[in-house]
């Protein structure tokens, strides 16, 4: 009776204690604080009384191998939470071991010890103190258990408890090493005392015994970190096994060895030098050598080192083979109960990139014994006995990927590979059924302005790029289909594929060969908002809040948990990812595999990109190449170190679904352009835009250097021109809305710390100030070909510029740039002969220590340091002569076309290309007169069906009918598909000419006709549109994409707005320049009282009694840009290693892709292409049940 009452009144007790800690949240938390610090000072007490009072009394096989014991606990806990599992564990038979051998290696430890000499009281004293400290040690790992039996457990206070844990776990590391200090001390000022022994033994330490002590400390902290970073390393690289558990278990074996090899070699060398004179044991010995400890030994550390080790041993009598066999015997049971506790790791699976904290439960590791730490910290997971076949790594939550890449005016080989790449991601990633793979793609094509009118026609055409698009891809299809087929193989036919008529145009469904889709969306102008930013909003919609919210929306009204849709909802958007590409983008599957590893594992990060290769061929892509590449190699990985990426370029980028539908991201995208400002940041940079809009809602981007794709760059002038006009206000002006935001930016945002926002305004001054330096540097260089004063040569280099900026607010746009690339020329043989002047003068000089040529020197040393360690990319070195030579016209002669047609927002590139590198429409595949014969008839056939009578019912009738009846009698000019405002006079005479074609060619035809025509390789079927989809279309399209009606007006005051905005741009940015210059013109005149005056060295580093004088600006200019280099170059450092070990983990893990390289290489071959106000709802998509409010804004 007695027992059962006190049973209920203990759970009484236990359940109103909950109760309260449920109530109370602050002292909830701080059970969590107090649990895991009173663990942590068991935990020093062990450590110090172990290390500093039990091992000083030990021999040095004990002190090695003891420290193996510390997996006691461990393995006593692993039995513990394997039986509360309920499960038929596989390594609980190894655990129980484990703890039985450690325990067999204690018992032997003290027989050892305490039966040596009994009546040796302080030795039993010590020896409990070893065991005791070993035991509390083994309390450092309890978490790793905690874990799985709170998780086991039914308690919701054991799984709360381990929850507040996780989350305040990084206080608790600090407080719990500033604990193990104030512990350490505390046992060391008692130890002194107790031990009865004088202070001065710990303050007053001999100089020689200092330096041992101080280079063995060093050696131990910098081993360990070096260690514990490797270990790391082995395990993100999947070298687990042979990098990682076998040199941890073999670690203090060699430490043993290391230290007992030279004891049992001098010990055999004293006897040899006796010359067997007399018989000697090893107890003799020590007596010989403690005596004889001064006798020409005391000129080495090493020797000292080893009769240190040697008077250890001493205590035993290493002559007896019960005292060897006692001392063996502990030593082999801790190791191999370390070794059975720690088994489960030869199994353990990972992920492809294991991050750190879910690899290690403790973030902080033991450098008193680092192997044992680092085996037993490592996070144990419960395996079943009926466990499958172990995989190689550990997989995650399947994904879907939605390629999605926008098109309007790419030529033949451009076309050819965004498709060939598709197709070879088909083939790398076959469709399988759901659950079966890892990842799923499904590929999206989005055709600005794909329809045309024709006179006489019933209905619109699509135009000759889309024609041509379709041809590639029946091309492209039929190689891959019969990649693996021999020269004697029939041949396969390409299967039918589907046409649909849809409310902004129509699209054709391709199913690839091996079952992936690809789905070309046309759209028409007349029915939906035209421009690349448009296409986003129109597939971020679709594919996000059709193919991935409505589901939900629909499962909700059936009525089913709502907490649960919402969780199942938040995880799809979170494994939803969107590929943003552009139609000329080339790309390999592992490219896109290594950035979906990026979002897979680290949930902050809301987009990553690639590495951007420009192609073609000429002096400007040589240009384009270099500046890539030292963009890449040096800026980018710069922000993605130091802080996150603030740019993820639109033609390579993958986003994730959840970051893009967050607040203030997706929805403020789709924001009108209503003012100036907005032209520039919204339009001229979407992609630039989009990454802003993710900063600031606290998403991670970041960087991956081996992810690689390939796109063309303009390989004209006047191209690469209008296209740097595009890009160069657009990211000003996102920087600085950043840095407007600082504040607010640095709360929400883990990855941009202030430093990070300072390094940017520093990259933004410099960008601001590059036309004033480029004009400082072309007058030193004026200063040394022509022998004149530095203000003299410095108005003649101002004197160019000023006129090129006065004459280019009168001139067209082309002759601005016809004239720059004369100036660029001219530029050009400047920088080339000053470069050699200068190196001449060095050699004359005999000195290479001015702040100009060590500022070089060490700027191309850097730059070759860098290209080295990119080996794939070392090449690109060569162009880094042109890249210089260029500097005048990139950030001189650009910088001013730049500012001053800022208010000509057209796209700049692609607006009057013809179809290039393919064979025009017309020219199709040669067929026999059977063909042909056959063609006409089904032509005939295919206009009756498409003209000859509706093709729908109801609402898709009414499509049918608004796309062949929207035609008047007025002709359609040629669409400006990127051109918001822009002058007359900037619009070629050719775009502005009326594009209608004759009546003849294409009579009686619609578009869906015209594409069925166009091969009888791939026949293409028409099918109708889910009836709610063509609804949700209509419902966008009305809400977010209807077509811009022209308003003459509004176009006149905003073009009046933009030239304003310009002029206010133009007069800050070239006052900012104006101001430096004369700064530095007015210091110049004063030099002899400001000049910083450095004696000049010759290139012996003698004092040659000259001096040289440098006035304090240019100085503190080119010292902040060294800083800024070296800043970049440490960061690429940091980068390129990990970059190298996700590769290789990737290299490890990835499955190999089994296709005939050569066979797909034949693809390349055969076509040669080498070289305002906001509207806050969105109920369509999002309904208001399942948005995620944050006290601000709603879901997108």
């Amino acid at each position: 009776m007695c027992e059962m009452l006190q049973r209920h009144f203990s759970n009484c007790f236990l359940r109103f204690f909950k109760d309260v800690l449920t109530n109370l949240k602050p002292v909830y938390e701080m059970l969590a604080y107090v649990t895991v610090l009173f663990f942590e000072f068991l935990v020093s007490v062990g450590a110090a009384i172990l290390t500093i009072v039990a091992m000083p009394h030990l021999d040095i096989v004990t002190n090695v191998t003891i420290l193996n014991g510390v997996a006691v606990l461990s393995s006593l806990l692993q039995m513990i939470t394997q039986c509360t599992a309920k499960e038929r564990n596989r390594f609980l038979l190894p655990s129980i071991t484990a703890f039985l051998l450690i325990l067999l290696g204690y018992v032997l430890f003290l027989v050892l010890y305490i039966m040596k000499n009994p009546s040796d009281i302080k030795m039993a004293v010590w020896v409990g103190l070893a065991v005791g400290g070993s035991f509390l040690v083994s309390f450092n790992w309890w978490e790793n258990y905690f874990r799985l039996i709170s998780e086991n457990s039914s308690s919701v206070f054991l799984k709360d408890l381990c929850k507040d844990f996780r989350k305040c776990q990084n206080l608790l590391h600090i407080l719990s090493s500033l604990l193990r200090i104030v512990v350490t001390a505390c046992v060391l000022g008692a130890y002194v005392p107790l031990a009865k022994m004088d202070w001065s033994v710990v303050t007053s330490i001999p100089s020689r015994e200092t330096r041992i002590i101080a280079i063995t400390v060093g050696v131990q902290l910098i081993s360990s970190a070096l260690c514990h970073w490797f270990a790391v390393a082995a395990c993100k690289m999947h070298a687990l096994r042979r990098c990682f558990i076998v040199p941890l278990y073999l670690a203090s074996l060699a430490v043993m060895a290391l230290l007992v090899i030279p004891v049992i070699v001098y010990y055999q060398d004293y006897r040899i030098s006796l010359n067997g004179t007399s018989s000697i044991n090893f107890t003799s010995y020590c007596d010989v050598v403690v005596d004889g400890r001064s006798q020409g030994l005391n000129g080495s550390v090493f020797p000292e080192l080893v009769l240190d080790v040697t008077h250890t041993l001493c205590f035993l009598d290493m002559s007896s083979i019960t005292d060897i066999g006692l001392l063996t015997g502990s030593a082999v049971s801790w190791w191999l109960g370390l070794v059975l506790a720690t088994l489960h790791l030869w199994f353990l699976s990972l992920y492809r990139i294991q991050r750190t904290q879910n690899l290690f439960i403790r973030r902080l590791y033991e450098g008193g014994f680092l192997e044992q730490s680092l085996l037993l910290n490592t996070r144990f997971d419960i395996q079943i006995a009926e466990r499958p076949v172990h995989s190689r790594f550990k997989g995650m939550d399947p994904v879907k990927v939605f390629l999605c890449a926008t098109m309007w005016h790419e030529t033949y080989e451009e076309m050819m590979k965004m498709i060939v790449s598709i197709f070879r991601l088909d083939q790398y990633k076959p469709k399988k059924e759901a659950g079966t793979t890892d990842v799923s793609f499904e590929s999206h094509i989005y055709f600005d302005d794909a329809f045309r009118y024709v006179a006489g026609s019933q209905g619109r055409h699509v135009n000759e790029y889309a024609e041509m698009l379709v041809g590639i891809i029946r091309e492209v299809f039929s190689i891959f289909l019969n990649m693996d087929k021999n020269l004697f193989t029939k041949q396969q036919q390409v299967p039918d594929q589907t046409l649909v008529r849809t409310p902004y145009g129509g699209r054709v469904v391709v199913t690839l060969p091996h079952g992936n889709s690809l789905v070309v969306h046309f759209k028409d102008r007349q029915l939906i908002r035209h421009k690349k930013r448009w296409s986003q909003v129109m597939y971020l919609y679709y594919l996000l809040g059709w193919k991935v919210a409505t589901k939900f929306y629909k499962r909700l009204a059936k009525g089913e948990d709502e907490s649960e849709l919402r969780k199942e909802f938040q995880k799809e958007k979170n494994n939803t990812y969107i590929l943003a590409l552009d139609g000329d983008t080339d790309f390999q599957p592992v490219a896109v595999m290594l950035l979906i590893d990026r979002l897979k594992l680290y949930p902050l990060v809301g987009a990553a990109c690639g590495r951007i290769h420009p192609t073609g061929s000429g002096p400007m892509v040589w240009y384009q190449k270099f500046e890539y590449a030292v963009g890449h190699w040096l800026h980018k990985t710069a922000e993605h170190v130091f802080g996150c990426v603030l740019c993820s370029p639109g033609c390579f980028s993958l986003f994730r679904g959840a970051a893009l539908m967050d607040d203030n991201v997706m929805k403020k995208y789709t924001i009108k352009a209503s003012r100036a400002q907005h032209y520039i940041q919204y339009d001229q940079g979407e992609d630039r835009w989009l990454c802003t809009l993710l900063l600031k809602q606290g998403w991670r981007v970041e960087y991956n250097a081996a992810s690689d794709a390939y796109t063309n760059a303009p390989e004209e002038f006047k191209e690469f021109y209008n296209q740097r006009r595009r890009w160069a206000p657009s990211t000003m002006a996102n920087v600085m809305d950043l840095l407007g935001c600082s504040n607010m930016i640095v709360k929400r945002n883990t990855s941009m710390s202030r430093l990070y926002m300072l390094y940017q305004l520093f990259s933004l001054a410099s960008s601001i100030l590059s036309p004033s330096t480029v004009v400082l540097m072309i007058a030193g260089s004026l200063t040394v070909l022509l022998d004149i004063h530095p203000n003299g040569a410095l108005i003649i280099a101002v004197i160019p510029p000023a006129i090129f900026l006065g004459i280019s607010f009168k001139i067209k746009s082309d002759t601005q740039i016809l004239i720059a690339g004369i100036m660029s020329t001219i530029y050009a043989f400047l920088m080339m002969i000053s470069a050699l002047v200068i190196v001449g003068n060095m050699v004359k000089q005999q000195t290479i220590l001015t702040p100009s040529s060590i500022f070089i020197i060490a700027l191309a040393c850097f730059y070759l340091v860098t290209a080295l360690l990119h080996p794939q990319e070392v090449g690109l070195v060569v162009f880094g002569l042109l890249y210089i030579i260029c500097i005048p016209s990139a950030y001189l002669l650009l910088a001013i076309y730049c500012m001053v047609n800022m208010n000509n927002v057209s796209w700049g590139t692609r607006e009057t290309l013809p179809v290039g590198g393919a064979p025009a429409p017309a020219a199709r595949l040669q067929h026999t007169t059977a063909q042909k014969a056959k063609s006409k008839i089904r032509q005939f056939f295919s206009r009756v069906k498409c003209c000859g009578k509706p093709c729908g019912s109801g609402s898709q009738a009414e499509v049918t009918a608004s796309q062949e009846n929207m035609v008047s009698g007025a002709e359609e000019p040629e669409p400006q598909p990127q051109n918001t405002f822009v002058d007359d006079e900037n619009i070629p005479e050719r775009e502005q000419r009326q594009q209608v074609e004759p009546a003849s060619t294409c009579p009686n035809q619609c578009w869906v006709s015209q594409l069925q025509s166009l091969s009888d390789d791939m026949c293409l079927r028409e099918d109708t549109l889910d009836l709610e989809e063509e609804k949700f279309f209509r419902q966008l399209t009305k809400q977010y994409l209807e077509p811009l009606e022209e308003n003459k007006k509004k176009q006149e005051e905003m073009t009046d707005n933009l030239r304003e905005l310009r002029n206010k741009m133009v007069f800050i940015y070239f006052l900012c320049n104006a101001l430096w210059l004369t700064a530095t013109f007015s210091l110049q005149l004063s030099s002899s009282t400001l000049s910083i005056k450095v004696p000049k060295l010759d290139s012996n580093l003698q004092a040659t009694g000259e001096h040289i004088y440098i006035d304090p600006v240019g100085f503190m200019f080119i010292l902040s840009f060294a800083l800024l280099v070296v800043i970049q170059f440490f960061g690429m450092l940091y980068h390129r290693i990990y970059t190298l070990i996700h590769y290789v983990a990737f290299l490890d893990t990835e499955s190999k892709y089994d296709t005939p390289q050569q066979k797909t290489e034949e693809v390349n071959e055969d076509n040669d292409y080498s070289d305002s106000e906001v509207d806050d709802t969105d109920d369509i998509l999002f309904p208001s049940l399942l948005v995620r409010n944050h006290g601000n804004g709603t879901l997108v």
